[in-house]
């Protein structure tokens, strides 16, 4: 840390690298870039970004949107333009000589961009673990030969990597910090246009195009059925993007469920849930922003069958529990229905079950409450305190 007193001017030059590969990660880099700039006013920033971590003061290099790609075929039809892209930016790093680097979740791009930077001596950080603690755990170590330090945003993951000798520090989860302790249900509501004694359900087949062709059917069919037996029933559903609202629209026309209660919504899944009584889910982040809307959620998900037997066949799986509420809590407060298990009478009855016991969904919110506090950590200042850390010796 710079001696109290002197000027920016008089301080040593120090440069910080980023790449981040997303809409979210560009956002975690703009946060951490803002404290890392309070901590570090003398700090120079570059690397690839998006519009939030430009306006935070990142020379981006490359635009973030040049490693948003998704699935296995369009990740083969990018390879050859993302090597480039990796190799050029190790090159501009190293040119730079950057004092750290910092590859924000994108473990795909990143961890192997972080190994050849660590290789040539530059300090590294990997902000965001990989889901360790659901699978394949051994992967600590290898995350650990890219990365000097790995952020974490849940308390349960640090302890993985400790057992391979890596340092990795619990931050926070920057969802927790932005999220209110206290939803405003009324207010979420009345800006979705719905009835404030209506009940509600939110449903959110996932956020990619697989998922909701995998889901989409299922869920909707559990919501007819909840429907049936709930009088006046809304059904909300957010869509991610355009092309998630198209599939979306089709198996609604395809649904038995009457158009008048079903309400499809460009985005604001947050809105959505926070305006529901109960939520229906595929396992993912979502489970989180459901926790934290304080809401009751039935979890459901399916990936392909060969895919799924030969996880459980190489034990590449290390938990019994999906859900990241359940996980959190080290038990199981959120039905999940996963493979085999994820059909729509299934779906409906626990459904049913959180619409019919409100003193069970009621003492759910205290655990959410006290969850969300555990993770509430202020993100962005806390990586920016390792990241000083680790410039400053390695604290």
């Amino acid at each position: 840390m710079p001696a109290p007193g002197l000027p920016d001017s008089a301080l040593p030059r120090l440069r910080i690298a980023l790449c981040a590969g997303e809409a979210s990660g560009d956002l975690l880099g703009a946060g951490l870039v803002d404290a890392l700039r309070a901590r570090l006013p003398q700090a120079e920033f570059a690397g690839v970004g998006g519009a939030a971590m430009r306006d935070a003061g990142v020379d981006t290099w490359y635009d973030a949107a040049e490693l948003a790609v998704m699935g296995l075929s369009e990740v083969l039809r990018h390879l050859p333009r993302l090597l480039r892209l990796r190799r050029d930016l190790r090159r501009r790093v190293l040119d730079w000589q950057a004092d750290v680097f910092i590859g924000i979740d994108a473990p795909d791009f990143n961890l192997g961009l972080e190994r050849a930077l660590k290789r040539r001596g530059m300090r590294t950080v990997h902000y965001v673990s990989p889901s360790v603690w659901a699978w394949r755990q051994g992967r600590a170590a290898k995350i650990g030969r890219s990365a000097d330090r790995v952020l974490c945003l849940f308390p349960m993951e640090p302890a993985i990597y400790a057992r391979h000798g890596v340092d990795a520090r619990f931050v926070g989860h920057p969802m927790a910090d932005a999220m209110p302790l206290n939803p405003d249900r009324r207010r979420a509501r009345a800006e979705l246009g719905l009835p404030d004694d209506a009940p509600v359900l939110a449903v959110l087949p996932g956020s990619r195009l697989g998922e909701i062709e995998r889901l989409g059917a299922i869920f909707l069919e559990a919501a007819h059925q909840v429907a049936a037996r709930i009088p006046g029933l809304r059904v909300v559903l957010p869509a991610a993007t355009p092309a998630c609202a198209e599939v979306i629209r089709a198996l609604l026309a395809a649904s038995p469920l009457p158009p008048g209660c079903a309400l499809l919504l460009d985005g604001r899944a947050r809105d959505a849930m926070v305006a529901s009584d109960v939520v229906l889910l595929a396992s993912g982040t979502a489970t989180l922003e459901a926790m934290l809307a304080k809401r009751p959620m039935v979890v459901g998900y399916r990936i392909a069958p060969s895919t799924y037997r030969i996880v459980r066949a190489l034990g590449l799986l290390k938990v019994d529990r999906y859900a990241l509420p359940n996980v959190l809590a080290g038990r199981t407060i959120a039905p999940e229905l996963m493979q085999d298990d994820c059909t729509p009478d299934r779906l409906a009855d626990a459904i049913l079950q959180w619409f019919a016991d409100r003193t069970a969904a009621a003492a759910l919110e205290p655990i959410y409450r006290d969850l969300h506090i555990d993770l509430r950590r202020d993100a962005s200042a806390s990586s920016a305190e390792a990241v000083a850390g680790l410039l400053d010796g390695g604290r």
